[in-house]
């Protein structure tokens, strides 16, 4: 039982007078009883509340309670190795492509301002002008073709690319150890795994420059290789086995023919591209130093009987303005980096297609429904235009004339 007490102030008026009147209120509220028992509370043990606490602010999520703990506090190491190679990669890939902004303009300055000197110094003919203008003329072009030289030699603009595809590479490689973390169950093969993609795009792409720089002018073109070596898995004592975990004869036969779509003209069309981005960035970088060294000579001769010293000191100067711009403001060196991972990345998914279908066993491949909308989508394709793919594909192998597309849409 509960009581209430209210005091208040009642005012009433009247023509003649007023009057207060103080009134007490006492209320009686009957209600049930509540008793309050002791609350039986589920017990948390010290093992599960750090497994609660290992969740990450950046959404790692909680390993499953099968994974090894080891297994997981290993695979997290790896990732903040991979995250500060992500920052290591963007930086120097940044810093690389200021070296070509910069280096451009500085040799663009020099070579015009040497052109334009040795014309001046041919108009002097003579006197302490024409001798200024004439040394000077020829210091800048001889600076120019030792700055040229090195900055061809280097490529800034291919090692721009070279870092950026780095840095988008081990972000790939970031967000796969982040889903295994989430929703799989981490074993040490997957550590091993990890481990080897990491060393496979440090070699692919070297931070420093000297000793371990790629080579900017090869001998022949290849498909960049930044994974390592496929390891086929054998399932021994077991026959080989179709059906199950996703896959069928018409999804492998599916697969078959996307490989032959790929090897046939993704493939071969970016590395016959390669070639002939080869071929325009060897012309270019051996014309550049090679016109503003005749410009040096040139201006060097201006002021003899011969006429064509001052000709070839400022045509010269001219011409290797128009070279560099074309090779170095086109950034030629890129575009030769860009087609050979591209072409890289259909060698790529042509050896995991492989794999896939080559295991003995489908219990130790990739879900089969899963990895056909993922071979889609790298494709730039719906699951439908991915099977309409490969049913052209066989038709052309029994009709020669038909005319084959290619596989990816993306580029």
């Amino acid at each position: 039982m509960a009581s209430l007490q209210v005091s208040g102030m009642v005012v009433s008026g009247s023509s003649s007078s007023c009057c207060s009147h103080k009134t007490l209120v006492r209320a009686t509220i009957n209600g049930p009883k509540i008793r309050i028992g002791s609350l039986s509370l589920p017990r948390l043990s010290s093992k599960d509340f750090i497994e609660e606490l290992s969740i990450r602010s950046d959404g790692f999520g909680i390993p499953t309670s099968s994974s090894d703990p080891v297994v997981v506090a290993k695979l997290y190491a790896i990732m903040e190795a991979v995250a500060d190679r992500i920052e290591m990669h963007e930086n120097i890939g940044e810093q690389r492509d200021n070296w070509n902004h910069l280096l451009l303009s500085s040799i663009h300055a020099m070579t015009l301002t040497a052109a334009t000197m040795c014309g001046l110094a041919a108009a002097s003919a003579s006197g302490e002008p024409f001798a200024g203008l004439k040394v000077s003329s020829t210091i800048l072009y001889l600076a120019a073709t030792g700055m040229l030289a090195i900055m061809n030699k280097i490529q800034p603009s291919q090692l721009a690319e070279e870092q950026r595809n780095a840095a988008r590479l081990f972000k790939q490689l970031h967000g796969q150890i982040q889903t295994l973390l989430s929703v799989g169950t981490p074993t040490a093969s997957d550590v091993n795994e990890a481990t080897e993609n990491v060393l496979a795009l440090d070699k692919a792409y070297p931070l420093p420059l000297l000793g371990a720089m790629l080579e900017k002018y090869p001998s022949s073109v290849e498909p960049a290789v930044w994974w390592p070596q496929q390891r086929r898995k054998q399932a021994k004592g077991l026959g080989r086995k179709i059906e199950g975990n996703g896959w069928n004869r018409e999804l492998e036969d599916e697969m078959r023919e996307i490989v032959g779509v790929l090897k046939r003209k993704d493939k071969a069309d970016y590395l016959r591209l390669s070639e002939k981005a080869l071929k325009a960035h060897k012309m270019l970088a051996f014309s550049g130093p090679l016109l503003t060294g005749l410009g040096a000579l040139g201006s060097a001769f201006v002021g003899t009987t011969n006429p064509w010293a001052v000709i070839v000191g400022v045509a010269g100067g001219a011409l290797a303005s128009v070279v560099n711009a074309l090779e170095h403001g086109g950034q030629v060196g890129m575009v030769f980096e860009m087609y050979r991972s591209n072409a890289g990345f259909f060698k790529l998914m042509e050896e995991s297609i492989e794999s896939n279908i080559n295991e003995t066993n489908v219990w130790g491949r990739e879900n089969g429904q899963v990895y056909e909308m993922k071979v889609a989508l790298q494709l730039g394709r719906s699951l439908s235009d991915l099977r309409d793919l490969a049913a052209s594909s066989s038709l052309r192998n029994i009709e020669e004339d038909t005319e084959e597309e290619f596989g990816s849409k993306l580029f």
